[in-house]
């Protein structure tokens, strides 16, 4: 029988889906850009919700980057408003006070691919070696 969700796992879901599409109608400043919601993790006692979100860009961004600073600072601005537009729309009656961090898991993961990248050079996949041994055997 697979594992069920808790309450705090769905309510973080549903608050991600809200918060994304909320940040991306109702917030209108310039400085905010293209923010996506990776996750949000709700405290135990629904007191604090951490929202995790990186920003569109070509560029390399880490905390200190002003965009992201630009942006962080916004969104943490406006976390009351979002705050009761997502208790309407969820319809909770204690909605966590949102707190929103930058989520620097993506520009590390492209650190790691071109480092797996640089080490393992343009060598085919090892399922095609598989299949190349298939063959020989036969």
């Amino acid at each position: 029988m697979p594992r069920e969700f808790s309450r705090i796992d769905r309510i973080g879901d549903q608050m991600q889906r809200e918060l994304a599409m909320l940040i991306q109608r109702e917030i209108k400043d310039p400085r905010v850009g293209m923010v996506t919601v990776n996750a949000v993790k709700v405290s135990r006692d629904f007191g604090y919700a951490d929202i995790y979100v990186s920003l569109l860009t070509t560029e390399e961004l880490t905390e200190d980057s002003p965009e992201v600073r630009d942006s962080l600072a916004v969104l943490n601005k406006a976390a009351g408003f979002l705050r009761g537009q997502v208790g309407r729309a969820m319809k909770l009656r204690m909605v966590p006070h949102l707190r929103f961090h930058f989520d620097a898991l993506l520009g590390q993961s492209r650190r790691m691919d071109s480092l797996i990248r640089e080490a393992v050079g343009e060598k085919p996949p090892v399922a095609a070696d598989r299949d190349d041994d298939a063959e020989q055997d036969s």
